[in-house]
């Protein structure tokens, strides 16, 4: 073989060995737990859904923000995606409650990612023992008076949102954060962030593919 030929195979073994292996099979059990019972926490005719539970305090779910927003607008268009606060602890409770304040009042999505920033990056917003009025200054930016933001903290509207919330958490058997739930019936377990949205995504087609055979499409 002349020089030139052995280049060629060496460069051709170089990218064989460099191809990437194709993406394993999520395992149930090990990837995702099957939720005896689950059912979704808001659900929708002929939709899959995606429920994140977070807590703005945990930094873990400060870091996984950004890219669980990117991974969330790539979702097919039968597919939903829904934030879920956790009230793990009670330091988690004023800003579970300010979440929901903020969809009320029509500002959580313009405010999520800010939220997180506020906490972990400016640290203008105590992790712990916050007051409705401290985090009401944090919604001025978008518009909200103070006492309209702590009237809408305080609606028994948001109990039930709370209620809501933390019945969805426990039936799901979610004891961490970030964590994601598809169609309520699947909690996500996988070891690694690029794992975990993976795993969601394959539930995700996995359902979707399902349900259009139940429905004969």
């Amino acid at each position: 073989m002349n020089l030139l030929l052995r280049l060629a195979a060496f460069a051709l073994l170089g990218i064989a060995t460099a191809a990437p292996a194709a993406p394993a099979t999520p395992i149930e059990g090990e990837d995702y737990q099957l939720i005896e019972g689950g059912t979704p926490y808001r659900p929708v005719p002929g939709k899959v859904e995606v429920a994140e539970v977070f807590g703005y305090p945990c930094p873990h779910c400060a870091h996984f923000e950004p890219v669980v927003a990117a991974w969330s607008a790539k979702l097919p268009a039968r597919a939903t995606f829904v934030a879920v606060p956790a009230d793990f602890r009670d330091d988690w409770v004023p800003y579970a409650r300010a979440y929901f304040a903020a969809q009320a009042l029509g500002v959580a999505q313009r405010s999520h990612r800010a939220m997180y920033d506020a906490l972990h990056v400016e640290e203008s917003l105590p992790l712990s023992g916050a007051t409705p009025n401290e985090i009401a200054t944090f919604y001025q930016r978008y518009g909200i008076a103070p006492a309209r933001f702590v009237a809408a903290y305080n609606a028994p509207s948001v109990d039930a949102q709370m209620k809501r919330a933390r019945d969805f958490v426990i039936r799901s058997q979610v004891d961490g954060t970030p964590a994601l739930i598809v169609a309520g019936r699947y909690r996500v377990t996988a070891d690694s962030r690029d794992k975990q949205l993976a795993t969601a995504r394959w539930l995700v087609d996995r359902e979707l593919a399902r349900t259009a055979k139940v429905a004969g499409r």
